[in-house]
């Protein structure tokens, strides 16, 4: 195991070799150590790596030698490094913090490396692990911070190096700013409390989180490949259907009546370049055309493109979860408090953008000038299953929207045209027999 010993020497030749005479004499190894006279003429912090026999023995002969000045057990060094943008007072907004807390610098190590960024290493001392959490949050809401040599046991500043350390991550695979690399470290922190509550190990779902963004951003540009099917509707020809299913989940639909396309749900915003590349190439003129959607529900592997379309129509709770994040609260998924965390995770990573409320609409239920058999088709549905909702007309077609019990979430809605033999379920229905490795 290892150890820090933070020691008080005499200024005079010999003293750390004493010391270390003293360490080497009952099987202890140095590790690190941390001396700066321009900082404390006195304090040296030793590491040393030693069975916990050896280290009581240790620690009771540089106790007899007055070498050790305070030996609570809860003193360790904490070793960070912090990522600043190289110029003038960029350092000093994290000085202000370490004072603030009034936490001593044991070793500190810069110099500049000819890019725009300047690292600084840092040894803290830690004597109060809930400060020095609170501490590590403010300095990673400021600037990108990695911990060093951490040796430390204590659970609470285990979770935060934990988190920390994930953040980072996910700043480097997404290619993140510091405001979503704030966002993640505070919906991380959330996610290990509701873990931890829940006394389940983070590696887990962390991994999970970690190995999902690494395959939306591998899948981008020339790796987008999505298994692409088209079905002729009508014995004409005039009504095609083209069935989008990228390697994520985030089905699209289109519906190509001559001229008209109505969108089915549309995928992740991540990939709008993508995918507005293959619209380009199945449908020719695709720019010139008037565009319409229809969305199941919110969730944002399923309205990633909505801002792209000319209107967009959806039941009215779906609607209302937009209002929602337009006022700058908590949609209906955030509102559960063990989603939350998952949900702003999940918009981080697929670069969720709100939709123009302008261009969107919800489906009343005021239109019932239906033709017969789609009249049929509202009067045998499972009432406790679904509620009608409302119809809209797509050239000369009905869909009927038919909304769920929020099994799924609040909102959810199927859309079927009867005419067109057409069902489109989102994530109410899913065919999980049918999903790719890279799907499940």
């Amino acid at each position: 195991m290892r150890k820090t010993y933070i020691t008080k020497l005499p200024d005079k030749a010999g003293t750390f070799l004493k010391a270390s005479q003293i360490i080497s004499s009952f099987g202890g190894n140095i590790v690190r150590v941390n001396y700066n006279k321009a900082i404390d003429l006195h304090t040296l912090f030793i590491e040393v790596s030693a069975s916990s026999e050896n280290h009581e023995k240790i620690e009771e002969e540089l106790k007899k030698s007055n070498y050790l000045f305070d030996t609570k057990e809860n003193q360790k060094i904490l070793m960070i490094v912090l990522k600043l943008v190289d110029k003038p007072g960029s350092l000093t907004p994290v000085l202000e913090i370490l004072k603030n807390y009034k936490v001593n610098i044991s070793y500190i190590s810069s110099q500049e490396n000819g890019t725009e960024f300047q690292y600084f290493k840092m040894g803290l001392l830690i004597e109060n692990t809930q400060e020095i959490k609170d501490l590590i949050d403010e300095i990673s809401k400021f600037c990108e911070i990695s911990i060093l040599d951490y040796q430390v046991t204590d659970r609470l500043l285990d979770g935060t190096v934990f988190y920390i350390s994930f953040a980072n991550e996910m700043r480097n695979i997404l290619k993140l700013n510091q405001e979503q690399t704030n966002s993640v470290l505070v919906n991380a922190n959330l996610l290990m409390q509701i873990l931890d509550e829940q006394k389940k190990s983070p590696l887990k779902t962390f991994d999970y989180i970690r190995r999902f963004a690494k395959l939306v951003q591998e899948r981008k540009g020339e790796n987008f490949s999505c298994n692409i099917n088209s079905y002729d509707l009508e014995e004409n020809n005039l009504s095609k259907l083209y069935v989008i299913e990228p390697p994520c989940g985030s089905n699209t639909y289109i519906l190509q009546i001559q001229d008209e396309l109505l969108f089915v749900d549309s995928g992740f915003a991540c990939y709008k370049n993508e995918m507005a590349k293959i619209f380009r190439e199945l449908i020719s003129d695709f720019n010139n055309k008037n565009k319409t959607s229809f969305i199941t529900h919110a969730d944002v592997d399923h309205v990633g493109l909505l801002n792209t379309f000319d209107k967009n129509y959806m039941s009215k709770n779906c609607y209302e979860n937009f209002v929602l994040e337009h006022n700058h609260k908590k949609n209906f998924r955030e509102q559960n408090p063990a989603h939350e965390p998952y949900c702003i995770l999940s918009k981080i990573i697929s670069d969720y953008q709100q939709p123009d409320l302008e261009k969107c609409s919800f489906v009343s239920d005021s239109n019932l000038n239906l033709p017969e058999e789609s009249l049929n088709l509202v009067n045998q549905i499972d009432k406790t299953l679904f509620t009608y909702l409302g119809s809209v007309k797509f050239s000369d077609y009905d869909f009927l929207f038919f909304e769920g019990n929020g099994g799924h979430v609040k909102g959810e809605s199927l859309i079927v045209c009867e005419k067109l033999k057409l069902v489109f379920t989102g994530d109410i229905f899913v065919n999980i027999k049918g999903f790719s490795a890279e799907q499940k």
